[in-house]
C-alpha cells in the first residue's frame, strides 16, 4: 500500500474544494500551483570544524494577496513536497482569515536538537543569506516553526538587516518583544487552537466548563492550547510527547513544571499512555497537536 505524500494530500483537498465551489479548470491551475520554490545547499561548520550539508527550502505559495507568509522549520523529515504542501496551507489560512497575505514555508532537513547554539547560530545566518534575494518585509516574511524559535527569527533579522544597511525589523515576525516582537506571540498558535475548541463545543451544544480534552502533542502549540482550554474550564485528562502519553496529572502547569525539570512527563501520580492509546481515549475533544500524518485512516477508527 503507498502512502500518499502531503503534497499529494494538500492538493486532493484542493481539488474537492474546488470541484464543490464550482471553480474552473483555470482557477484549479492557478490554485494548484506554487508562484515559487527554492532549494539551496547550506553549508554548517560544526564545532568541531567540520563541515556539513544541508538541504534549505524556501516556497512561496502565493502573492496574490499580499507579501507571502509562513514558519521557517527545522526537522530532519522535511523535504520540498511538505515544503509546497505548507506554503499551500498556509495561502488558505491567510485567505480564509482575510489577511493581506500570501502564504509560504520554509526549512533545513535538519534535527535542530543536535545543534549547539553557535550551530544554530551559523546555520540560521546562512540559511538566511542564501534565500535573502527573495524575502522582504514586502516580498516575503518568515516565522519560526518546528525546531525554530525567536533566536532564530533574531538571527534572520539581523543577517537581513546587515545586507540591507539598515535595521529592518518587519524582515520576520516571532522575534523577541526587545526587537521590535509582538506581545502574545508565543501563545497566539495554541490560544487560536483553544478559541476554535471552546466555540466549536458551544456550535455542539455541548458545555465547554467540564468537556474533557486529551492533547496530543506538548509543544509550542499543545502546551499553550492546554493552558488556555484549563484555563477556560475544560478538563485536560492526557497530553502526549514523542515518547508516550501520561494521564492523572493536577494541572497542566504542574506537568510543565515538572517537564522543565525533568524533561519528561512522568510527574508523580501520573499513568503512563501510549500515543495510540491517546487518541482513542473517551474524551470530549481531541486535539492533534504533533507533526503531520497523526490522524489516520487507521487511527480514527
Amino acid at each position: 500500500m503507498t502512502t500518499e505524500s502531503a503534497f499529494e494530500t494538500a492538493q486532493a483537498q484542493l481539488r474537492i474544494a474546488v470541484d464543490q465551489l464550482g471553480l474552473s479548470e483555470n482557477d484549479w491551475q492557478t490554485l494548484s500551483t506554487p508562484r515559487r520554490v527554492l532549494e539551496v545547499a547550506v553549508p554548517l561548520r560544526r564545532d568541531n570544524d567540520k563541515v556539513e550539508m544541508y538541504k534549505g527550502y524556501r516556497v512561496q505559495y502565493s502573492t496574490t494577496r499580499g507579501p507571502s507568509k509562513g514558519g521557517v522549520r527545522f526537522h530532519p523529515d522535511i523535504d520540498l513536497e511538505e515544503t509546497v504542501a505548507l506554503a499551500m496551507l498556509m495561502t488558505w489560512k491567510c485567505a480564509l482569515t482575510n489577511l493581506p497575505f500570501g502564504g509560504a514555508k520554509g526549512g533545513i532537513a535538519i534535527d535542530a536538537a543536535t545543534l549547539s547554539d553557535r550551530e544554530n547560530e551559523r546555520l540560521t545566518r546562512r540559511y538566511t543569506s542564501e534565500i535573502l534575494p527573495i524575502i522582504g518585509p514586502e516580498r516575503d516574511i518568515p516565522a519560526p516553526d518546528v525546531g525554530t524559535d525567536e533566536r532564530n527569527m533574531a538571527w534572520m533579522m539581523d543577517t537581513y538587516s546587515v545586507n540591507a544597511g539598515y535595521s529592518v525589523p518587519g524582515v520576520v515576525t516571532g522575534k523577541p518583544i526587545v526587537l521590535g516582537g509582538s506581545l502574545g506571540r508565543n501563545s497566539a498558535t495554541g490560544d487560536g487552537v483553544a478559541i476554535s475548541t471552546r466555540e466549536a463545543l458551544r456550535a455542539r451544544g455541548i458545555n465547554p466548563v467540564g468537556a474533557t480534552v486529551a492533547i496530543q502533542g506538548f509543544g509550542k502549540v499543545g502546551y499553550w492550547a492546554a493552558i488556555a482550554l484549563e484555563n477556560m474550564g475544560l478538563k485536560i485528562v492526557a497530553v502526549s510527547d514523542v515518547h508516550g502519553a501520561v494521564t492523572g496529572f493536577k494541572s497542566v502547569s504542574d506537568l510543565w513544571n515538572h517537564f522543565l525539570k525533568n524533561k519528561n512527563l512522568d510527574a508523580p501520580g501520573t499513568d503512563r499512555l501510549t500515543n495510540e492509546e491517546l487518541l482513542h481515549l473517551e474524551v470530549d475533544v481531541l486535539i492533534p497537536a504533533a507533526l503531520s500524518d497523526a490522524i489516520t485512516g487507521k487511527t480514527a477508527l
